[in-house]
């Protein structure tokens, strides 16, 4: 899992440069729609050195996943998603 928070540090630094093309909403929108849509729930949390939270969910069977980026100003970015 380490290896997983580590490469999600590294999407977050190379997507604050693109962050005008990323999706951003309310972070309980994101996790109605991603456990509805694809049974997607988080599985690990981390706190990058800006303040933001850094999520990575998965669903039960690890087919797909996504990494959602939480600003302190409370809105919420996708930076990564895919399967397996």
């Amino acid at each position: 899992m380490t290896k997983c928070l580590v490469a999600a540090g590294a999407l977050l630094l190379m997507a604050s440069s693109a962050s005008a093309q990323m999706l951003c909403k309310e972070r309980t929108t994101f996790l109605r729609h991603l456990g509805a849509t694809y049974s997607e729930a988080p599985v690990a949390m981390g706190l990058a050195n800006n303040g933001s939270v850094l999520e990575v969910l998965s669903s039960k069977g690890g087919g797909t996943w996504t990494i959602i980026v939480t600003k302190p100003s409370g809105l919420s970015c996708i930076v990564a998603s895919g399967e397996a």
